[in-house]
């Protein structure tokens, strides 16, 4: 296959944020709706997360990973979406125009909105830093998930997760699932990184410790895995764990390689690509949906964005442009990104009416302020904590007194 195809809408990404603006869409588009991902199977990091806790917000049931990727594909292909898998983006060939590799050969394909569902992935042990051999037995959770339900390949007997936060409990469940023994988790943070609901359970199911305030500072081995070193982060102990298996979670980083390529504009916090409340990027013709705005929040929120990133594609395609200069919104510590970050004037709220933000310290009743130079334009008070490791999500109402004309919004924890 070669040559120059031409469709309304393409979508780069078949996990659950780039299946659902598929389904969206699809019906209501003339014209064929593309979807491209690069994996031999659709579905996205659900398709090998073998437990449950998937679709509770966008189904209103809650499913195993599995049964919510395949429910996700059959849902865009019954509207009508066509989705062409092992097909690898490698770069773009003009204004909306990517270059596809696939086994059938390389080809342009040419779109009138083009949207990047790219999705995230966690930095593994080279980017964190981390000292020590390089054996076997080290993984970040989706090449363990992979390596577990779908190539049904051994893993060890006993492992260190490095994170205590949802998707480290998914590493764990995996771990236990594949009859790996869970001997630690250990986090950076003076609390587990996950919810209360999660955490207190896993802990008794696993029967595992969570180390807190602590870190790893070499994986000791040759040939396999042998240990771990793990350093106090309040007294600088340091202590041996004998492991075979490490598995590092978390630490998110948003697949963002396709969006710098083709000079979109990213989010120097979120590094992912700066988009206004209806997920258009600062390219026209250009959107971006699910994780790769905001790594990393669960499946069922980034399938939302989905179906919210619809609405501004297809009102694109009748002709419709972005009005007013875009005002930007920042975050100021202890909180490290806002998404979006771009707030345009008569753009419609969010998905779920809610701001997305993450923080580095744990703050039990957050009061949250919006400012536009030194004026407050909004304030909450959250009923629930703003921790590390989890998104934490404040109502769209804050940002309603918002001036055109008076400069970047700044939201800090009051």
């Amino acid at each position: 296959m070669s040559g120059t195809v031409s469709v309304p809408v393409v979508i780069v990404g078949a996990g659950p944020a780039g299946l659902r603006a598929a389904a969206e869409l699809a019906p209501r588009v003339d014209g064929e709706v593309l979807v491209l991902d690069r994996e031999a199977t659709p579905g996205g990091i659900p398709r090998h997360s073998d437990h449950t806790g998937y679709g509770l917000r966008d189904l209103g049931r809650v499913l195993t990973g599995p049964t919510y990727a395949r429910r996700l594909v059959a849902s865009a292909e019954r509207a009508g979406a066509h989705i062409r898998t092992r097909a690898m983006v490698t770069g773009w060939a003009g204004d909306r125009a990517l270059e596809v590799t696939s086994p059938e050969g390389r080809q342009v394909v040419r779109a009138s909105a083009v949207v990047l569902a790219t999705g995230a992935r966690e930095r593994a042990r080279a980017a964190r830093w981390i000292p020590g051999d390089r054996p076997a037995g080290v993984y970040t959770t989706g090449e363990l998930q992979q390596r577990v339900h779908l190539e049904r390949l051994p893993v060890g007997s006993r492992a260190v997760v490095v994170g205590a936060e949802l998707v480290s409990w998914s590493a764990a469940l995996t771990l236990r699932s594949a009859g790996v023994e869970v001997v630690s988790l250990v986090t950076q943070y003076p609390q587990a990184d996950s919810y209360a609901a999660f955490a207190v359970p896993g802990r008794v199911v696993f029967r595992t410790r969570v180390r807190t305030s602590s870190r790893v500072t070499r994986v000791i081995g040759h040939g396999r895995v042998t240990g771990v070193e793990i350093e106090s982060t309040v007294t600088g102990a340091r202590e041996t764990v004998v492991c075979d298996t490490v598995v590092f979670t978390g630490d998110w980083i948003p697949d963002h390689e396709l969006a710098r390529l083709g000079g979109i504009p990213l989010d120097p916090a979120t590094q992912g690509p700066r988009v206004d409340t209806a997920l258009r990027t600062e390219v026209p013709g250009v959107f971006a949906a699910g994780n790769v705005l905001h790594a990393v929040d669960t499946a069922d929120v980034a399938a939302l964005d989905g179906a919210h990133v619809a609405g501004a594609v297809l009102a694109h395609l009748h002709g419709a442009r972005p009005a007013g200069t875009a005002v930007p919104i920042v975050a100021e510590r202890p909180l490290r990104w806002v998404s979006p970050s771009l707030l345009r004037p008569g753009d419609p709220a969010p998905a779920r009416g809610r701001l997305l933000l993450w923080t580095d310290e744990r703050v039990r009743a957050p009061r949250v302020e919006a400012r536009q130079g030194t004026t407050v334009i909004g304030s909450v008070r959250m009923p629930w904590p703003a921790a590390p490791g989890r998104v934490f999500r404040v109502p769209w109402s804050l940002l309603t007194e918002v001036r055109a004309d008076e400069g970047p919004v700044t939201i800090t924890l009051a």
